[in-house]
């Protein structure tokens, strides 16, 4: 595939993210995502022949790989695991105020959505929600730890996150999200 094949490719992934984030799977249609794309229609089945799922995913696994990349190095380096979740909470924050509370963690709006009845999907979102929760582990097992120990506060932290960017987002405050913050401390240390 060319350079402009790529790019129209990634436009599409690209508009899919936006959309599905703000929008969630069902409340955002193909027609609506390659007119946000300016690509072509042809393009989109010769780029994901299965269609919308396989959009969607490709969508997901990339948000979720980004936001892994972002936890690894994060976790990776000399902040504590309180620090991790304080600075992730204050990203989410400040992406979710700048879009006037459409947007906060990529994956939650399908996430929730599918989970029931899209097995596809759900497999994506739950590999990547996996992915940060073992980031989170890691990085509290380096604390100290003890390997089940560490698996727990991890997935209270990811909860704990989850949670609060849902409330933001419903709320229309960070209040949330500051709140959050404070509980992180007494849950990790």
């Amino acid at each position: 595939m060319g350079a402009k094949g790529e790019e129209t490719r990634a436009r599409l992934v690209r508009a899919t993210r936006v959309l599905i984030e703000a929008q969630g799977y069902a409340g955002t249609g193909l027609n609506q995502i390659l007119a946000e794309s300016g690509a072509p229609r042809g393009s989109l089945y010769f780029h994901f022949p299965a269609g919308k799922d396989q959009l969607v995913g490709q969508a997901l696994a990339e948000a979720g790989r980004e936001v892994g990349v972002l936890i690894d190095s994060m976790c990776g380096g000399e902040l504590t695991a309180v620090e991790v979740v304080r600075g992730l909470l204050d990203l989410f924050g400040e992406r979710m105020e700048q879009s006037g509370y459409s947007q906060g963690c990529p994956l939650a709006t399908v996430a929730l959505e599918v989970a029931a009845g899209n097995e596809g999907l759900r497999r994506i979102c739950a590999d990547a929600y996996g992915g940060w929760q073992r980031a989170l582990a890691d990085r509290l097992a380096h604390e100290g730890r003890d390997r089940p120990a560490a698996e727990a506060a991890a997935e209270a932290a990811l909860a704990l996150i989850e949670g609060a960017l849902l409330l933001a987002r419903v709320q229309r405050s960070r209040t949330p999200l500051d709140r959050a913050a404070r509980t992180a401390e007494l849950l990790l240390h």
